[in-house]
């Protein structure tokens, strides 16, 4: 139940970044404006005071950083913590594969070599 509620929180966080990724305005997009304005300064510099968009989308990462250690916690320390091959159905199928394979006759003549070669001579 908590696995799956965490899986949900990841897969609509994930989305969330993405759009608020996408919405926000980057930081040179107003290079070709700002050079013929006079304002070369403010091109690549700071930005002064973060938006809220971008502190929701650190929120955001936060949030997905912090799920995938717990969904990461939650997935090495569930189970019954045996191997794949003690579960009941992997018997049967270790049993079957484990059967030896139907011996042949090595000695039988039912193959000859060849007494003349294929290969003309010169």
């Amino acid at each position: 139940m908590l696995y799956s509620l965490l899986i949900g929180l990841q897969v609509v966080a994930a989305i969330a970044i993405i759009v608020l990724v996408l919405i926000q305005h980057g930081k040179g997009a107003d290079a070709g404006a700002a050079f013929g304005s006079g304002a070369s300064g403010t091109v690549f510099g700071a930005r002064g005071s973060s938006t809220f968009l971008s502190r929701a989308t650190a929120v955001l990462a936060a949030v997905f950083f912090l799920n995938s250690l717990g969904l990461a916690y939650l997935s090495a320390h569930t189970g019954a913590g045996g191997s794949v091959v003690d579960q009941p159905g992997a018997q049967q199928i270790v049993g079957g594969a484990s059967k030896p394979a139907p011996a042949t006759n090595s000695t039988s003549s039912t193959t000859t070599a060849p007494t003349q070669s294929d290969v003309p001579k010169q």
